[in-house]
């Protein structure tokens, strides 16, 4: 099942562009929280993932080779509806996910899921851009000191995010500024 776009999808397709992450090289932060995301639940997989118009592209990835999926099999797609961590212990088991080529590995895919956990990357204004998730190719419950601290890790990546669009925007305040100071050299 394919999930319904967000009420204020326009507002969140802009203030995902606004970090203009889309696309970027792997970045360590990324890949580090990533990898503890995995490590603390126990799982093969975990990812990054931002959701643009037509896709779900992973900023950072453990255990998957694939850089995209297309936003309408993504599981993050229906996470970002959602306010709290959105859980799928066992994706045969839940209507949304059962015929999803994720779940099946058909057609083509040869890495399926089974367990799906997923934290909201949330801006101060509300819009979420993507999830911090973990995935298994197996059923799983996650504990919940294991919630907690996906949770806290997600905010990290949203930190990282926040931390990452500042400092562009500080080199491109420090580039107008030296340009300015250029050309009133320049004019004595």
């Amino acid at each position: 099942m394919q999930a319904s776009l967000p009420p204020n999808e326009d507002q969140r397709l802009a203030a995902l562009l606004g970090y203009d992450i889309l696309d970027t090289q792997a970045e360590a932060a990324f890949d580090d929280l990533a990898k503890l995301a995995a490590y603390v639940c126990g799982t093969p997989i975990a990812l990054v993932s931002l959701i643009d118009q037509n896709r779900q592209w992973f900023k950072a990835r453990v255990g998957l080779d694939t850089p995209e999926t297309s936003r309408d099999v993504a599981f993050c797609a229906h996470a970002i509806l959602e306010p709290d961590v959105f859980k799928v212990p066992d994706a045969l088991e839940d209507q949304r996910f059962v015929n999803n080529p994720l779940v099946t590995g058909k057609p083509n895919i040869r890495s399926y899921f089974r367990s799906y956990y997923g934290v909201p990357l949330v801006t101060e204004a509300g819009h979420a851009l993507g999830t911090l998730c973990v995935l298994d190719h197996f059923p799983k419950d996650l504990t919940e000191q294991q919630l907690e601290v996906l949770e806290a890790i997600a905010h990290q990546v949203m930190s990282q995010l926040e931390l990452r669009r500042s400092l562009k925007a500080l080199a491109q305040t420090m580039a107008e500024r030296e340009q300015t100071e250029t050309e009133y050299r320049d004019l004595y």
